[in-house]
C-alpha cells in the first residue's frame, strides 16, 4: 500500500492538464472525453447496474488466477461485497462509457469482466460494440451473464484462465479497444500485452487498469510504454493507455483525470 501512495505523490508531481499537451491528438482527447460531461441517462443506467448487485447477498465461492484481493480474505464473498470493493467506481466508469462513445470501436475486448459492470459500461458507450469478454471465475461469470442479460447486454464471454482463452479470442480476430482489469501480476500483464499485439490495427487503444497497483505493475507499465510499437502512452494514475498511431512521434503523457 505503500507504494502506492508513493507513486500517487510522484504522479501529482509530474503530472498536468490540457495546458501541458502539445500533441494535437491528445489535447483533443483530454477536453473532448476526459474532460467532458458524462450523458446522465447513462450515467444513470450503470448506477441502477450497481445499485442490484449491491443488493444481492448471495455469497460465492471466488476462483482467483490474479495476483489476489486487498479487501477480501478467503474464497467465499458476498455479491454486494464484491461490487462494492472490487467494482469500477462511478468516476472511472463515467470516462470508460466517455472513451467508447469518443472512439466508437466496433469490436472490443474485455479482460477481466467481474460482475459486468465495466462490460455494461463499454455496451452504454456504443450499444452497436460487439464485446468478447474473459472472465476465470464461473461463479462471477455465471451473475454477470444473468446481470447483463437482463439489462440487455449479449457479450460473448469466455469463462476460463486468460493464459487459455486469450489465444482463442485474439485468433484470426482484430480489436479496435481492449480494456485489460485481470491478473494484476507483471508478467501476466506484460504476457497479455504481447499476446494483443498481434490483434490491434494503427487506431486501437488498449487500457491497462490498476498501473500503480504494486510496484511490480508499476514495472510492467514503464516495459509497455517503451515498447516500440507504442507511440502514444498516457498515465492517468489509475489507468494507463496506449495508442499504436505510427503517424505520431513516441510520447509520454501524465495526465490528472
Amino acid at each position: 500500500m505503500f507504494h502506492k501512495f508513493k507513486s500517487y505523490f510522484t504522479f501529482l508531481l509530474k503530472s498536468t492538464n490540457e495546458h501541458g499537451v502539445h500533441s494535437p491528438f491528445v489535447y483533443n482527447l483530454v477536453t473532448q472525453c476526459f474532460y467532458a460531461d458524462t450523458n446522465l441517462a447513462l450515467k444513470s443506467a450503470f448506477l441502477k447496474y450497481k445499485k442490484e448487485l449491491l443488493w444481492m447477498d448471495e455469497k460465492i465461492n471466488i476462483t482467483d488466477f490474479g495476483a489476489g484481493s486487498r479487501c477480501f480474505k478467503g474464497n467465499k464473498r458476498a455479491i454486494s461485497a464484491i461490487a462494492k470493493n472490487a467494482g469500477i467506481s462511478t468516476k472511472r466508469a463515467a470516462l470508460l462509457i466517455r472513451l467508447v462513445q469518443y472512439f466508437k470501436p466496433k469490436n472490443l475486448l474485455e479482460l477481466g469482466t467481474s460482475l459486468g459492470l465495466s462490460t455494461y459500461c463499454l455496451h452504454l458507450g456504443n450499444p452497436q460494440t460487439n464485446i468478447e469478454t474473459l472472465e476465470g471465475c464461473l461463479e462471477i461469470a455465471r451473475i454477470a451473464i444473468n446481470q447483463l442479460h437482463k439489462f440487455g447486454v449479449k457479450p460473448t464471454l469466455n469463462v476460463g484462465n486468460f493464459e487459455e482463452t486469450l489465444p482463442i479470442s485474439l485468433k484470426n480476430k482484430t480489436f479496435d479497444f481492449i480494456y485489460i482489469d485481470g491478473n494484476h501480476q507483471k508478467e501476466a500483464t506484460i504476457s497479455y500485452f504481447e499476446q494483443c499485439l498481434k490483434s490491434v490495427h494503427n487506431d486501437s487503444i488498449i487500457i491497462f487498469d490498476d498501473i500503480h497497483w504494486s510496484e511490480e505493475m508499476g514495472k510492467a507499465w514503464e516495459i509497455i510504454q517503451k515498447n516500440p510499437l507504442v507511440t502514444v502512452s498516457i498515465d492517468t494514475f489509475q489507468w494507463g493507455i496506449i495508442f499504436f498511431r505510427k503517424e505520431q512521434e513516441k510520447e509520454h503523457f501524465i495526465i490528472r483525470v
